[in-house]
């Protein structure tokens, strides 16, 4: 053959290469059903179950649970609902993919879960879902919903009314999520490390170790982590400012990616943050152990003390943050390219809160 004829024959196979994966990347249906009676809301795209949001009282806070991607493979930890075979057992509050913080008016929303004595529960903050508002299905799928922010008591610091937009193609999945909080009472968010924004990732997605680590909360409890030893973890983080791994965490950064391999495909879960919330870009609060969090109200944990960042809201007054999960399967993850320009378009369509 000649080197004309090959190139040809590249140029087709190049061709049909292009077509498949504009046909895998067309978007799919959203299919968005409430369940009132199991407090919950499922969300699929097109005929797979991508996830699911539980808001019964009895976990402390509504969450998105699990999260999938686009093969179904379940992307965040099982534990503590759905234990997976070396599930870690540790931070019983890190469910799927949640909204809270450490300090707001002394109580902890964060921590809360199962795992805290009754005798110490009244440090400790619970976010109640109260009604659902809204639901759509179609080429984007939305939900919206209203909780209130209470103590043990049940007297309300904020009000959340927050906003889910889901959408798919054949290889990816799409969350954006805009989460308003209007202040009952006056509030005072005392910079924290345990916040904003979290997803525990799957076993698979942990960064690799040889060896146990502790960390100590702002009450001084401890929770130990434990090393793996199934050599299942083959995770590490990137953020859009070149930092990887470990250094990922208590940096600033647009977006940050986590990734690894999950059977035969390459998966990576992106969050991006967005130019309207405050102090932005934010800090990363990535914990190799698999916690992936975005924290723009933690500075003086992460800058040593350097700085800090205290955000007060008077009665009546509101602040909107604004995230973009982005999760991805293939034989590659997302380059950094692809996330910057991901970030480029969320910063050009912010999501409405209402």
């Amino acid at each position: 053959m000649n080197r004309f004829a090959l190139s040809g024959a590249g140029v087709v196979l190049l061709a049909l290469g292009a077509l498949a994966e504009a046909r895998a990347q067309q978007a799919a249906p959203v299919r968005v059903v409430q369940d009132a009676k199991a407090q919950k809301v499922d969300v699929f795209v097109g005929a797979r179950l991508f996830t699911s949001f539980l808001y019964p009282d009895s976990l402390e806070k509504p969450v998105l649970y699990p999260l999938r991607a686009a093969n179904g493979t379940v992307v965040t930890r099982g534990f503590p609902l759905d234990p997976q075979p070396g599930d870690p057992t540790d931070h019983p509050h890190h469910l799927g993919t949640w909204f809270n913080f450490e300090n707001v008016n002394g109580l902890d929303f964060w921590n809360n879960s199962y795992a805290i004595p009754k005798e110490k529960k009244s440090r400790y903050g619970w976010i109640k879902t109260d009604r659902i508002l809204a639901t759509a299905s179609g080429p984007t799928g939305a939900l919206a919903y209203h909780a209130n922010w209470t103590n043990q008591q049940n007297e309300v610091l904020l009000q959340e009314t927050t906003r889910f937009e889901f959408s798919g193609t054949g290889r990816a999945r799409t969350i954006d999520r805009a989460t308003t909080l209007t202040a009952a009472v006056d509030v005072a968010f005392a910079d924290a490390k345990d916040g904003l924004l979290g997803l525990r990732l799957a076993h698979a997605l942990q960064m690799p170790s040889d060896k146990d680590e502790q960390y100590t909360d702002s009450k001084g409890l401890v929770t130990v982590v434990k090393a793996g030893t199934d050599r299942t973890a083959t995770g590490t983080y990137l953020t859009s400012a070149g930092k990887r791994g470990n250094d990922a965490w208590s940096t600033r950064g647009v977006w940050c990616k986590a990734y690894g391999k999950m059977g035969a495909d390459s998966v990576s879960v992106a969050i991006i943050d967005h130019p309207k919330n405050p102090n932005y870009p934010t800090f990363w609060h990535a914990r190799g152990y698999g916690l992936f969090a975005t924290n723009p109200l933690g500075e003086k944990i992460f800058t040593e003390g350097k700085t800090a960042n205290n955000l007060a809201l008077k009665k009546g007054e509101s602040v909107t943050f604004r995230y973009r999960i982005l999760i991805d399967e293939g034989p590659q993850t997302l380059s950094a390219q692809q996330l910057n320009a991901a970030a480029a378009d969320f910063a050009k369509r912010p999501v409405a809160s209402k």
